[in-house]
């Protein structure tokens, strides 16, 4: 099976999606605003005659025209850092504050980690977890290179993610007991990557779907019970299967104290709402507030991403 024509019926322009899909991705750069103002890391790109295109959606996401994103200057003093624009939103969604306590379950190698520690302002409590150690040593090595200090490495499966190590503290004042925001973008069957991993659906099948989805699940109902009432939690994924989006959202719906939540990404960047039903499921109607993000609508990845207030 070709696993993207299973899509035909929930993609308008489907020829111009799966022609997107076959063209490479752009090279796509962050300003890392905790070293360098937007204006300044443009201006150093123009020093340094690397041509690029800032998107008309967000005024720190570039296009790099040629180079790579890591051979320029200013990305070697953490000015910059290389991300795939659509992996932005999560961020942007669950949009953390300074000071507050906020968990990043599966944070490994840092993209969506690092920009929500810019947005915090470097400030507050920043909770990075992966299950794979082997990763973490790349989330470690981007948050020294973009100056981040607020950030707490842990090593846990996320769907039992424990504060032990840090309720332990004799200081009852700092003891975490539940954060304030969580981000779940959760491990997937990755058809959305298709664009910078051409190989990323040799290895699909159905069984894989299914085997990630009880991952899925378990790691978004663990964030949301972590999360305090009244708290944010945003899910995504990099895929299109609603499998592993509209339904993992609709088992959380269905068993955890949590409601879907409006959210509009900056003018200029196009979604699709999320959809109510599939090979015969139907879905909570509130799904329509997820974002669909396909390649033909912004020259982008493909994703899928959620925000949710956790209610009790």
């Amino acid at each position: 099976m070709q696993p993207l024509e299973r899509y035909a019926s929930i993609v308008d322009e489907f020829d111009a999606f799966r022609a997107a899909c076959d063209r490479p991705l752009p090279s796509v750069v962050r300003v890392n605003t905790l070293k360098a103002s937007i204006a300044r890391a443009r201006a150093a790109l123009d020093a340094d005659n690397v041509e690029y295109e800032a998107t008309d959606w967000h005024p720190g996401i570039l296009r790099l025209e040629e180079r790579g994103p890591g051979t320029s200057w200013p990305y070697f003093h953490g000015w910059l850092h290389g991300q795939e624009e659509v992996s932005v939103l999560p961020a942007l969604a669950l949009d953390p504050q300074p000071g507050d306590v906020v968990w990043d379950a599966c944070a490994a190698p840092g993209s969506k980690t690092t920009q929500l520690a810019d947005l915090m302002d470097d400030r507050g409590v920043l909770l990075g977890n992966d299950n794979n150690l082997g990763r973490l040593s790349a989330l470690r090595h981007n948050a020294e290179r973009l100056g981040i200090t607020n950030l707490v490495v842990t090593n846990q499966d996320a769907r039992n993610f424990s504060f032990k190590p840090f309720g332990d503290r004799t200081d009852d004042e700092n003891r975490i007991e539940a954060v304030d925001r969580a981000l779940v973008d959760a491990p997937c069957s990755c058809e959305g990557t298709i664009r910078k991993n051409p190989d990323a659906l040799d290895q699909w099948s159905m069984d894989h779907v299914e085997s990630v989805v009880g991952i899925q699940k378990g790691i978004l109902r663990r964030a949301v019970q972590a999360t305090r009432a009244g708290g944010t939690v945003v899910y995504s994924t990099c895929t299109f299967a609603p499998e592993e989006n509209e339904a993992v959202l609709n088992h959380a719906l269905e068993t955890e104290d949590c409601e879907l939540r409006e959210w509009e990404p900056p003018a200029g960047f196009e979604t699709d709402p999320g959809i109510t039903e599939w090979d015969g499921d139907e879905y909570d109607p509130s799904v329509e507030l997820a974002h669909r993000v396909y390649p033909h609508r912004n020259d982008t990845g493909g994703f899928f991403c959620a925000k949710l207030e956790v209610t009790g």
